[in-house]
């Protein structure tokens, strides 16, 4: 981030803020920062890896492909492996105006996939809930099934799986 984030101001967690919040200081931080990366994982990569491990392989590519590097890297809640000191800072996102802004990057960047998603597969309404497990989706889930976007290690799809091939 600039020395002046002057723009910013106002910006919070992501969960915190609306999805045109989100789009707003995206835009902005897009703008103003010195340099950002996103890296996203595919549904198969993340049931291979599992959660945690496919976001930090996410958050360790994006950092490593910073152009300039940073002199330190700050991490919400978790260590990555880069050639820079790596600072976790628990609920980094209410703390650090670094770590609250590539949040806002990355769920912006989620929502962009699963609006792409919802015109793919419109009868599951992924444009009202972003794959979250909402009543909507579920009854989608229940009446339709799976999709191959649907990440086969989560409930509800892997007792789904359970009962019957996908």
């Amino acid at each position: 981030m600039p020395e002046d984030c002057t723009a910013l101001v106002g910006l919070d967690d992501s969960k915190k803020l609306s999805k045109a919040k989100r789009n707003h200081f995206a835009e902005i931080i897009k703008e103003i920062a010195v340099s950002y990366a996103v890296h996203s994982q595919s549904p198969e990569a993340i049931d291979r890896l599992n959660i945690y491990q496919a976001t930090k392989e996410s958050m360790t590519a994006a950092a490593r492909s910073l152009t300039p590097q940073p002199h330190i890297i700050l991490a919400d809640a978790m260590k990555l492996n880069t050639d820079q000191p790596c600072e976790s800072i628990i609920k980094g996102d209410a703390k650090s105006l670094a770590i609250a802004a590539a949040s806002i990057l990355a769920k912006t960047g989620r929502d962009a996939i699963m609006d792409q998603y919802a015109k793919e597969y419109p009868e599951y309404g992924f444009e009202h809930h972003a794959g979250y497990g909402t009543k909507e989706h579920l009854a989608a889930l229940a009446q339709y099934g799976a999709t191959p976007i649907h990440r086969k290690t989560f409930e509800p799809i892997k007792s789904m799986r359970l009962k019957k091939p996908l």
